[in-house]
């Protein structure tokens, strides 16, 4: 006992000498029951914040506990460190009441139901009405009670809680799991963030619990394991295996030295493996946020993990499972899991996750162009939808829309939709959203042409809404508020590349591109830099002799085409259809060539009327796209009994799956935004969707299929390496 109070003194006389010498004076306070941190910040009229500032083993206003040794800054007046009689108390208490309040004792009241009606202590009840130190309570004694200057209660709050800056690659997920809460505790701690996206910036500031006992940097808090020794096992392999010194082995568990040693089936503690696989940021991890009702069986079959791997890198799995915590995973999981924005995602059944209680409102703004169209003149009429792109695509969605419609209504979801002609006029889009009120609505369908559209995002984003753009992959501006149905070019191409590079052998790779395609020329040689350049003349034509000799008879040839001319595709075609059936190699014997042909930029020229698609099947022709085939499906019955026996176009195809998409996971949850946080990949009639948040510039598809020309007829073809999934 002597010992531990030397040690104490000790203690206090260092850390007095560690505070700086100013004008400013120190007072020493030994933690009496029932003190905290508030009533003694009161009782020296300072702040809780300053008794943490000198005193910084104390991390947190819990962490103040009976005799405890506190240093008190006294703001510049002396205060004596005597020890403490009743007269004296009075000396050292240094907040002094503002005013005084009567108080008539009733009935059955007594001293300790009055502290705390007043929120005061019993020394300072007495030390203004003296004469309860000899006297006991009594009914209609008066009373003076003392009313004290108010300290700010969120004061105290604050002090458990710490400032954290957000380094690059981090995420909220990632954070959380760092702190040990659910990612709707950070969003309650920090409400400035933005509802609608998991945006975080680098650099920004962040509210969170400050870890008890010291900072999370430098927190270590020492976790054992049991473990039984197998044979041959040695003090040196198991203190390698653990990364524990054996003098540290032997230290925890003396028994070894008193058995002679670490015998067989002899149970050892030891510091229980660390994660030492990197920082907690997106390069490093990927993240799962749990779900209610989940258990760690279930985790473990779904996360495809093991137990002990799930341990070993969630430590806090040890105090057990709750809904909103997030684990961490190794990144190398992403290619087994559908992840998103380094968030494993829960496959969700979008129809039979309906909730028929939501009632979402829906727009479409489309260019119908009625200030064009003479609905009396039908020869005309249909003349005009025939020669303009922008109708019979406006019109196309549109009826397909209208099914989806129909559809969703037969799963009970009630839509209150408006549709308005933009004629394909920014000015009248301008007029529309003038006259309009759009308060209340869900998503935004349209328009088509990249002006309306930036002037509709701009306008809905002040309002939260979603706007999706129908054909639109991009747009100079950035708008975090758009979602893009149509996959960027990049995405096609890497998604080309990447399926190519999996079935990669020893394949003769020609590269034929005209002026304008140099980035997918550059792309295709940076995954096949073996590749041959054939020379194109004029940017419109081979040069016949050159490409030829550049063929191979033994091994297959992969030629890419690389251009937007419905000219030079016919031309090329037809050479390579040509090479593919008989050899122009060699004037002594038929040689054999295979070749097949590639494109990374798939377009409208591939699909020229001059454009033989017998060659094209003849050549086994495989490209990216966005499209796959519709076949006679569930949507194609719907759509031509409602329009007579009419069969849908790729357009009515496009306008079926954009709307339906939106509705279903509008009746999810009746917020795109919040949606697509959780909602994967999803599939319709012939189109997938699949959006990437790309924080401030929108949210972009990421889903295509690899199509291929097979006896006449367009065949998807589905990737069996793994590095083919984008």
């Amino acid at each position: 006992m002597k010992k531990h109070i030397l040690q104490l003194v000790f203690t206090v006389v260092f850390l007095l000498a560690m505070v700086p010498v100013s004008a400013q004076n120190y007072a020493t306070h030994a933690v009496k029951e029932g003190e905290t941190l508030k009533s003694i910040s009161q009782k020296y009229r300072v702040t809780p914040y300053s008794i943490l500032q000198a005193n910084k083993e104390i991390k947190s206003a819990s962490d103040v506990k009976e005799n405890t040794i506190l240093i008190i800054p006294l703001n510049g007046k002396a205060v004596e460190n005597k020890t403490e009689t009743k007269e004296e108390k009075q000396e050292e208490e240094q907040v002094k009441p503002i005013r005084f309040v009567r108080h008539r004792v009733k009935r059955k009241e007594t001293i300790f139901g009055l502290t705390q009606k007043y929120n005061i202590t019993e020394d300072q009840l007495k030390r203004y009405n003296t004469r309860l130190y000899s006297e006991t309570l009594e009914r209609k004694m008066v009373l003076q009670i003392p009313v004290f200057p108010e300290v700010d209660p969120n004061e105290e709050k604050e002090l458990d809680f710490e400032v954290y800056t957000v380094q690059p690659k981090e995420t909220r997920w990632s954070i959380a799991h760092k702190y040990g809460i659910s990612v709707d505790s950070l969003l309650i701690l920090n409400p400035e963030l933005d509802k609608n996206t998991n945006y975080l910036a680098a650099g920004e500031e962040l509210k969170l619990p400050r870890p008890k006992g010291d900072s999370l940097k430098e927190q270590k808090t020492e976790i054992f394991t049991s473990y039984t020794v197998p044979p041959k096992m040695t003090l040196y392999s198991l203190g390698r295996e653990y990364g524990v010194p054996t003098d540290s082995i032997v230290r925890l568990n003396p028994e070894i030295v008193k058995e002679g040693g670490l015998k067989e089936g002899m149970v050892v503690r030891l510091p229980k493996k660390k994660d030492d696989e990197g920082v907690v940021n997106t390069d490093n991890f990927i993240f799962y946020e749990v779900k209610p009702k989940q258990n760690i069986f279930r985790l473990t079959q779904n996360l495809k993990i093991t137990r002990e791997d799930l341990f070993r890198l969630n430590p806090a799995l040890e105090n057990g499972l709750k809904a909103g915590m997030v684990l961490k995973l190794p990144k190398e999981k992403a290619e087994e899991l559908e992840v998103k924005n380094a968030l494993v995602l829960d496959k969700i059944n979008l129809l039979d996750s309906i909730n028929v209680e939501n009632r979402p409102k829906l727009v479409f703004m489309l260019p119908f162009r009625l200030d064009k169209v003479n609905v009396n003149d039908r020869e005309k009429a249909e003349e005009l939808i025939k020669n303009r792109r922008d109708l019979a695509l406006s019109l196309g969605f549109y009826t397909g829309a209208m099914v989806a419609l129909d559809s969703i209504k037969k799963l009970g979801v009630s839509v209150d939709v408006k549709t308005y002609d933009t004629q394909l006029d920014q000015a009248k889009v301008k007029e529309i959203l003038f006259r309009e009120n759009l308060n209340g609505v869900n998503a935004i369908i349209g328009p088509l042409a990249p002006g309306p559209l930036d002037e509709v995002a701009v306008q809905a984003a002040a309002k939260d809404i979603p706007v999706i753009a129908p054909i639109s992959s991009d747009s100079k501006l950035s708008h975090n508020n758009v979602f893009y149905s149509v996959p960027r070019d990049v995405v096609l191409r890497d998604k080309m590349l990447s399926y190519m590079e999996s079935i990669h052998k020893d394949e003769n790779i020609v590269i034929i591109t005209d002026s304008t395609h140099q980035v997918a020329h550059d792309s295709i040689l940076s995954k096949f830099p073996a590749a041959q350049i054939a020379k194109v003349i004029d940017n419109k034509s081979l040069h016949l002799d050159e490409f030829l000799i550049q063929l191979s008879g033994e091994k297959e040839n992969w030629v890419f085409l690389e251009t937007d001319q419905p000219n030079m595709v016919a031309s090329v075609t037809s050479i390579l259809n040509s090479a593919n059936t008989s050899s122009l190699l060699s004037t002594e014997e038929t040689e054999e060539v295979n070749v097949r042909m590639f494109t990374t930029s798939y377009n409208g020229a591939f699909e020229d009327e001059a454009v033989s698609k017998t060659h094209l099947s003849n050549l086994k022709f495989t490209y990216p796209s966005f499209y796959r085939e519709s076949g006679n499906d569930a949507f194609t019955k719907a759509y031509s009994q409602k329009y007579k026996g009419v069969l849908p176009d790729r357009y009515a195809v496009r306008g079926f799956d954009v709307t339906m998409d939106v509705l279903l996971k509008l009746a999810y949850k009746n917020n795109l935004f919040e949606t697509s946080k959780y909602i994967g990949l999803t599939e319709y009639a012939g189109n997938g969707f699949d959006y990437l948040n790309d924080w401030t510039s929108g949210y972009f598809n990421r889903a295509c299929y690899i199509m291929e020309y097979d006896n006449l007829r367009i065949k998807e073809v589905k990737p069996n390496d793994s590095k083919s999934n984008l």
